[in-house]
């Protein structure tokens, strides 16, 4: 069984949400510190990658259609 891009982006979005939540449990005083923005840093990447896997999974959908 194949993981698609739908699942893939699925995966990202999840993973992106959990930074945000560990992003913002280790805010204590201010989120300037190292760690806060690390993280969100990281769903920032997370973010992304799902973005264009749901723009593939889309540009997948459009070509099998033609």
């Amino acid at each position: 069984m194949r993981i698609t891009a739908r699942t893939m982006a699925f995966i990202y979005f999840a993973m992106g949400i959990l930074f945000i939540y560990a992003a913002i449990q280790s805010a204590e005083d201010t989120v300037w510190n190292f760690i806060t923005i690390l993280l969100a840093l990281i769903a920032t990447l997370d973010f992304g990658a799902g973005i264009r896997y749901l723009r593939l999974h889309n540009k997948i959908k459009h070509m099998k259609k033609k």
